[in-house]
């Protein structure tokens, strides 16, 4: 892979199954084979330029893009109960971002099935549970009795709700679950996972007048602070946690306003997924022209 990679080629980051660990693993090799220092690979150790909000990144830019959605159609985070599939990094950090907009979480998952705390997910049980021990989120129920536990995570989508936010992996959330969420009155729902919702379960969201974000923007955050922690890496310099989050925060809010003006200029008001398709195909469209390619 090393041949094939580079800083201003093309520049990895991690996914399902590749955190900070595997991404050193790689860094490590790439150095060793090229003798370089350069921003190769994104998601790095804070050691060896890695970025300060790196790992919060697609959470917390999820839950701005969902707020600026939220805003524009007379609504926000604030008193709402939340459920988010998952409780990987991108579920753990919207769950704190989530909070901290004044939701309250009320669900999250694994694998194997899901929790339901009634009184709001307590977050450092579950990153306790699930960054230190590596366990099973059943766990949760051991400190918290209070709360239950039920086999299989599809069923999370029946727990009521104001707003979903599918965090945990492709194709989670289909029709069935879909009709489930509008029956019990959730009014948006954005995609944390890449691509978690089937086109069926859009297609009710959609008929349903559902405020729907979908993956392409609503959890570009990731990627966006890559490209954070590239410039860094370009700089020889690190910016405070601060800084890079209200960057951030700028930049998913700008991908909320690029798909907002798009849906409406052509005549598509409020849906999010034709906006986010006609302003990226612009953008590569208009690049490709302007380079001479027609």
């Amino acid at each position: 892979l090393s041949k094939h990679i580079g800083a201003d080629t093309d520049v990895p980051a991690g996914d399902i199954g590749v955190g900070a660990r595997e991404i050193g693993f790689m860094y490590g090799q790439y150095k060793r084979l090229r003798n370089e220092f350069t921003g190769v690979l994104t998601g790095k150790g804070l050691t060896y330029g890695g970025s300060l909000a790196r790992t919060e990144a697609t959470g917390f830019g999820l839950c701005y893009f969902t707020e600026a959605m939220l805003k524009a159609n007379g609504k926000s985070f604030d008193g709402k109960t939340v459920v988010i599939s998952g409780s990987g990094n991108v579920a753990i950090y919207a769950t704190k971002k989530a909070t901290e907009l004044g939701g309250k979480v009320v669900a999250l998952s694994d694998s194997n099935g899901y929790i339901y705390d009634k009184n709001g997910i307590d977050l450092d049980c579950v990153k306790q549970i699930k960054e230190v021990e590596r366990k099973r989120i059943k766990e949760y129920l051991n400190t918290h009795p209070e709360a239950e536990y039920h086999e299989g995570c599809k069923g999370i989508w029946t727990v009521p709700c104001d707003i979903a936010l599918p965090c945990a992996t492709q194709n989670e959330l289909d029709e069935e679950s879909a009709r489930a969420l509008v029956a019990n009155n959730c009014f948006a729902v954005a995609e944390g996972a890449n691509m978690p919702s089937t086109p069926e379960a859009i297609a009710v969201f959609q008929s349903n007048g559902i405020l729907f974000g979908p993956a392409k923007a609503a959890n570009a955050g990731g990627v966006a602070t890559s490209a954070l922690e590239m410039s860094q890496n370009s700089m020889r310099y690190s910016w405070t946690f601060d800084e890079v989050d209200a960057k951030l925060k700028g930049i998913m809010e700008g991908i909320f306003e690029k798909c907002d003006s798009a849906s409406k200029e052509y005549g598509k008001e409020g849906n999010y997924v034709m906006g986010a398709n006609i302003a990226g195909f612009q953008k590569v469209a208009e690049a490709m022209m302007a380079h001479g390619i027609v």
